[in-house]
């Protein structure tokens, strides 16, 4: 079984480059005449077909833990996870920068481009889900670990990179709620990580042709800033008072989610003495918080839509 299954693995990237490649390449012939609609069929066809091989490939990976506990291979299969994560990250990749890329151009989307979003939307926050449940499944079984202190820690994958004006999102998925910080306990726990890099024009001077000057326009990363979605319990005092009134007990805790945004405590960001960074063996920082969500835990894309929305309006109020 393990066998069979390491063959399927090593062909998971030659058929994901090669129908990236179908959908990406130019129309030609009688295609080229096709109209923007038929390509959109097009393309949300070669993107379903993309979203039910790696679905397979998920079943399969899962099937091979059921079918081979006890053979001694798990330990060797538990390596393909890793593997086909990162063998997913190209296809989330395209799903949320096509669907994410068009926030700004409308106030008010467009029913058609809207409704293309929400499909879109729709492929990666299933493939998400499965991708969560199958490394949760593979941890219960001791064979990937959660424990983020550890080198070898599985406890978040990459879901995506989109851009949005001049900032550059790349959106990751913890599978379960994971202390804030590794060594200190906050009462807080992140479900997601957004790393937004602001980016910038820089230019350039190129004297390689005949000792002429050529302005370059190239984009650089300036600052990156680190956003999380958190939950944390707090004391419910309206089950309180409920349970005085009514003789009824209920829990007296009440987990609430929030976004917010992460600030350098350790080292102090301003330092100039790398000393400082070598010394610290574990970055410190604050949560500052900057949306409330309240007590229902938010999908994957809707937390980032909620982010989305965030960013634009402080780029909109500077």
């Amino acid at each position: 079984m393990l066998w069979v299954f390491c063959q399927r693995r090593e062909k998971v990237e030659e058929p994901l480059a090669l129908l990236v490649a179908v959908i990406l390449a130019p129309p030609c012939g009688d295609e080229a005449a096709c109209s923007c609609d038929c390509l959109d069929v097009r393309l949300m066809e070669a993107l379903q077909l993309q979203f039910q091989f790696l679905m397979s490939k998920v079943d399969d990976l899962h099937n091979c833990l059921v079918s081979g506990l006890g053979h001694g291979d798990t330990r060797a299969l538990a390596g393909a996870v890793p593997s086909f994560l990162y063998a997913c990250q190209f296809y989330f990749n395209h799903l949320e920068s096509t669907a994410r890329t068009t926030v700004l151009q409308y106030t008010v989307l467009p029913f058609d481009i809207y409704t293309k979003r929400v499909q879109l939307l729709g492929l990666s926050q299933q493939l998400c889900d499965r991708l969560e449940q199958l490394v949760l499944s593979y941890a219960s079984h001791n064979l990937l670990c959660l424990d983020e202190t550890e080198p070898n820690s599985m406890s978040h994958f990459c879901i995506g990179q989109s851009q949005l004006g001049r900032m550059r999102l790349t959106t990751f998925r913890y599978c379960k709620p994971t202390p804030y910080l590794a060594h200190v306990d906050t009462g807080l726990y992140k479900r997601m990580r957004w790393n937004v890099e602001r980016l910038r024009d820089e230019q350039q001077t190129d004297e390689e042709q005949g000792g002429e000057t050529e302005e370059l326009d190239t984009e650089t990363v300036g600052d990156t800033e680190y956003y999380f979605l958190c939950c944390e319990d707090i004391p419910n005092r309206d089950a309180e008072a409920d349970g005085d009134c009514q003789g009824v007990a209920h829990s007296n805790m009440v987990r609430m989610w929030s976004i917010g945004q992460w600030m350098q405590v350790k080292p102090d960001p301003d330092t100039e003495d790398i000393y400082d960074w070598i010394m610290c063996e574990v970055p410190q920082g604050s949560y500052h918080r900057l949306l409330f969500l309240g007590s229902d835990e938010p999908s994957s894309c809707s937390a980032t839509d909620f982010l989305q929305q965030l960013l634009v309006s402080q780029r909109t109020t500077v």
